[in-house]
């Protein structure tokens, strides 16, 4: 195995031609399947700084130290839907110089997820097999049934793997074990599963230990800043629907049987306004943030005790939310801790204290409740502007 180009810049690479046509930078397999073909506006990606010459033709060496600007991307991701299309093409890639022994780790095809094992292996002359999981994270997807027995033997086979290597084993993440099974890898492939350690830092140590993971990679930890860091995947697309829920609280306070008039909307709405802020930073924040502290295992609840919680002491302590009727204050009560218990809901897809069973529940015996408070806070408002406007 040798390296045939070590390359400094990414527009050093040349464009291959296919059947006469260029479509960019394409790894040709000497008679074998493509191995890649990147639409990067006709050149390769800058993280790719070469190729190594396999028995199955050009494979590209990724870099493993992440540029300013990787990392600036993987910001974007955690807080805008950009993570929506952050991926990376399927297939093989390699890292360091790997030869014929070297390991074979197994990923998604999830840009963050490959980012982070290819900087973990930092070092280390290893293939990286990428497996098509619709640019879902290995946890994600294997729950998924992307980042799964069908795909990895798919891959294992279209990618020649048994030609590349003369051991048979693959390293699979632990996250990614719901979704693999070890018995019809082997019989469909000839190639042995390993399933390494949670967190991809720990990956050196695994391999010196000769494969075998310690009690303490084996632990999922979800620490608060484990959990902070996920919190804007939640808040960002609560920001995007609050205004409407604000034009909604404005169009009610304003309105008067003459028209709508927008000083009685601002002097009765900025509390609701205030609510809403509050129910969301309640949910989609705190929620996470205090999750093991908060009692009961049902997210909703926790949700809906941690707000109620802050709306009780708003109500009796901040001068704003001590409000002369008893219809707003009930509407206080009923519709924001509930609009929280709905946004702590939604962590459950980040979270490790649940599984897909158990959301479903929750969200059999939350969706009428929240479609329920949100039917009588309405009727509150309804009262609430008949007083107002004298008509009982």
């Amino acid at each position: 195995m040798k390296i045939v180009s070590t390359i400094d810049t990414a527009q050093s690479l040349k464009p291959l031609q296919a059947g006469g046509v260029c479509c960019g930078p394409v790894l040709s397999t000497r008679g074998g399947p493509a191995m890649r073909s990147y639409p990067y506006n006709g050149r390769y990606p800058a993280w790719i700084t070469g190729e190594i010459n396999s028995a199955e033709g050009p494979v590209p060496v990724a870099a493993t130290v992440l540029r300013p600007s990787e990392k600036f991307a993987h910001i974007r991701a955690r807080v805008t839907n950009f993570r929506m299309r952050f991926s990376v093409e399927p297939g093989l890639y390699a890292v360091g110089s790997p030869d014929r022994s070297s390991d074979i780790f197994i990923s998604a095809n999830y840009k963050m997820s490959f980012d982070i094992l290819r900087s973990s292996l930092h070092g280390m002359n290893a293939w990286i097999l990428v497996l098509d999981t619709g640019g879902i994270n290995v946890w994600c997807a294997a729950g998924k049934g992307t980042f799964g027995t069908d795909e990895l033997v798919k891959r294992i086979n279209s990618e020649r793997i048994s030609s590349l290597v003369d051991h048979r084993k693959v390293i699979v993440p632990q996250l990614g074990a719901p979704g693999v099974s070890a018995g019809q890898v082997k019989k469909s492939t000839g190639f042995h599963v390993l399933y390494g350690p949670v967190r991809a830092s720990d990956i050196a140590g695994y391999v010196q230990s000769g494969y075998t993971a310690s009690p303490e990679m084996r632990r999922m930890r979800f620490a608060v800043m484990d959990r902070l860091i996920l919190t804007p995947m939640e808040l960002n697309p609560a920001m995007k629907k609050l205004p409407y829920l604000i034009v909604v609280i404005l169009l009610i306070f304003g309105l008067k049987p003459e028209g709508i008039f927008f000083r009685d909307a601002l002097s009765g709405g900025v509390p609701f306004i205030a609510g809403a802020f509050g129910a969301l930073f309640s949910g989609a924040f705190l929620a996470p943030a205090l999750l093991p502290f908060i009692p009961f295992r049902s997210f909703a609840l926790k949700g809906w005790v941690l707000s109620m919680a802050v709306f009780l002491l708003m109500i009796n302590y901040v001068p704003l939310f001590m409000f002369e009727s008893y219809y707003l204050t009930a509407i206080m009560l009923v519709f924001f801790p509930l609009l929280s218990s709905y946004l702590a809901l939604q962590f459950t897809g980040a979270s490790t204290y649940t599984n897909l069973s158990g959301v479903k529940k929750e969200l059999k015996y939350g969706l009428p409740l929240y479609i329920g408070g949100t039917i009588i806070a309405v009727l509150l408002a309804a009262a609430y502007k008949i007083q107002e406007w004298g008509i009982l």
